[in-house]
């Protein structure tokens, strides 16, 4: 067994395309609109579905934004210098919600980022 994909609901598909594509560098994997159901799925990851995980964006064409409830917490990707990473992220145009830096109460290097929807995305440097 393995994770296939984790499903996160969108506002605005185009949007988060665009952050998860040109700010996160994951690759547009496949997207079908479903015109009955009035929504799209958009699969975006770094390597194909059957290599690894991947992330399922749902835009249901009729909802323009979403509450995030109490019981999400992130999503983790591990990256080669967190700091680097960040700048490149916010000089795409993304936002640093948490600066690179030690964990509290530990040594590992990591960073937030937060997705156009207010979704947080911990960067987690694969050197320490």
């Amino acid at each position: 067994m393995r994770i296939l994909h984790t499903m996160l609901r969108v506002g605005n598909l185009e949007r988060s395309l665009h952050f998860y594509t040109q700010v996160l560098g994951m690759k547009l994997l496949r997207k079908q609109d479903f015109p009955e159901g009035r929504f799209t799925l958009a699969f975006v990851g770094y390597a194909d579905e059957s290599e690894q995980a991947v992330l399922e964006l749902t835009h249901n064409w009729d909802t323009e934004s979403y509450e995030l409830g109490t019981g999400y917490g992130h999503i983790a990707i591990g990256v080669e210098d967190v700091y680097r990473t960040c700048d490149n992220i916010r000089a795409a145009g993304g936002a640093i919600v948490r600066e690179p830096g030690p964990m509290k109460h530990g040594t590992t290097v990591l960073a937030f980022v937060e997705d156009p929807d207010g979704y947080k995305i911990e960067l987690l440097d694969l050197q320490d």
